[in-house]
């Protein structure tokens, strides 16, 4: 069985930088691709961004520029530079593995990133 565990999260005054880490442990595990999601209070989760195993990269609009996924075997991160205080959310790491037909996803628990003056 495999699980996510994200860390790094916390409090930071805008314009200031985080780093979200997420490692993988349980199985052997060989992910389709990497993903960070998050969901503000009242808000739907949506997706922040999405790294592929051939290192394909999408971003969400808001965080272009601001933001850079990246990942290794094992881990995947997320820098967060100038965040800002819409910024604030539960942050998830997401991965998924593809095996012939079967599309599997795994989650982390999630890590609280707030951003207020």
């Amino acid at each position: 069985q495999v699980q996510l565990v994200e860390s790094g999260g916390g409090f930071v005054e805008p314009g200031g930088s985080l780093r979200l880490s997420c490692a993988a442990s349980g199985s052997a595990f060989n992910f389709y691709y990497w993903a960070w999601y998050r969901q503000a209070p009242g808000k739907e989760r949506e997706l922040v961004a999405r790294i592929t195993r051939v290192n394909y990269i999408e971003y969400l609009d808001s965080v272009k520029g601001r933001f850079t996924i990246s990942r290794d075997s094992e881990k995947a991160y997320l820098q967060m530079n100038s965040l800002q205080v819409e910024d604030t959310a539960v942050y998830y790491c997401n991965a998924v593995t593809i095996v012939g037909t079967d599309m599997t996803d795994y989650w982390g628990q999630g890590t609280q990133v707030t951003v207020s003056a």
